[in-house]
């Protein structure tokens, strides 16, 4: 399977776009994004096989605001993205997730409607939460 993440993936923003709001990363978060993708979540898709959608990357503060997002985030830093697989739950995606040996640092089950996955260089706590 060849499906690669691409950068893009990571700082569209319907919200954004709707808003106008400019969501591109400064360098920092950048190079976080990288990790992120290869670390993470570029394995994570190879071992699935099957394609994961981003509902959720890269927010700059002012998005981060406007959708409520916590205001220390990984999001705001590059460091996380909220995912989900057509024909997988949110649980038995963190089971997979869990299971994969890819690193993290949080699988957050968010409502039972999506994953947020971060990942910190180094520093990858492997903590799985759910908020209801």
């Amino acid at each position: 399977m060849d499906l690669k993440f691409s950068i893009s993936e990571l700082i569209h923003s319907d919200a954004a776009i709707k808003y106008n709001i400019n969501n591109m990363p400064d360098i920092r978060a950048l190079d976080n994004i990288l990790n992120l993708i290869y670390y993470c979540l570029q394995p994570l898709r190879e071992k699935i096989g099957k394609p994961i959608h981003i509902s959720s990357g890269f927010r700059c503060e002012k998005l981060n605001q406007l959708v409520k997002g916590a205001k220390n985030s990984q999001h705001l830093f590059g460091q996380a993205a909220d995912i989900y697989v057509d024909g997988m739950t949110v649980q038995n995606l963190i089971i997979f997730i869990k299971n994969s040996r890819v690193e993290f640092d949080q699988l957050i089950n968010e409502y039972d409607s999506w994953v947020h996955i971060s990942f910190v260089k180094g520093k990858n706590r492997r903590q799985i939460l759910k908020i209801t």
